[in-house]
């Protein structure tokens, strides 16, 4: 299994970046797939999350109305689009996956719901 994160970069604050994670997973469909980020001395935070059949997503407060979060099963890829960033973004970005069997359960918040993890990539937003 192999999650592979990309995107990351510097931009000013009120810019965008999208991410996106290919994922290499059997049936990439019915797994749950999410973002968090996390910065120097802080625990990983959950930033959002979509079931397999992108049925429903969920967002963290901090990035709702900023951030989409959304999936290509024919690519096996997820996606977070990220609008008027701030400098408080700033983050390492990780993408990971958790297994559902099935195309509508809730996406899950938590880091230790998820089993599979990404490399991380590295977002700077400055002011």
């Amino acid at each position: 299994v192999q999650l592979q994160a990309s995107g990351g970069g510097s931009v000013e604050a009120g810019g965008s970046l999208t991410l996106s994670c290919a994922a290499s997973l059997h049936t990439f469909n019915k797994y749950i797939m999410g973002w968090f980020r996390q910065t120097p001395g802080k625990e990983r935070e959950f930033v959002a999350a979509i079931n397999g059949g992108s049925v429903s997503t969920n967002l963290a407060d901090s990035v709702k109305g900023r951030f989409t979060i959304s999936r290509d099963n024919a690519k096996d890829t997820v996606y977070l689009q990220m609008n008027n960033l701030k400098p408080e973004d700033t983050a390492v970005y990780y993408c990971a996956a958790r297994w559902s069997g099935s195309f509508r359960e809730t996406p899950r918040t938590r880091v230790e719901e998820y089993r599979y993890w990404g490399q991380g990539t590295l977002v700077t937003v400055s002011s």
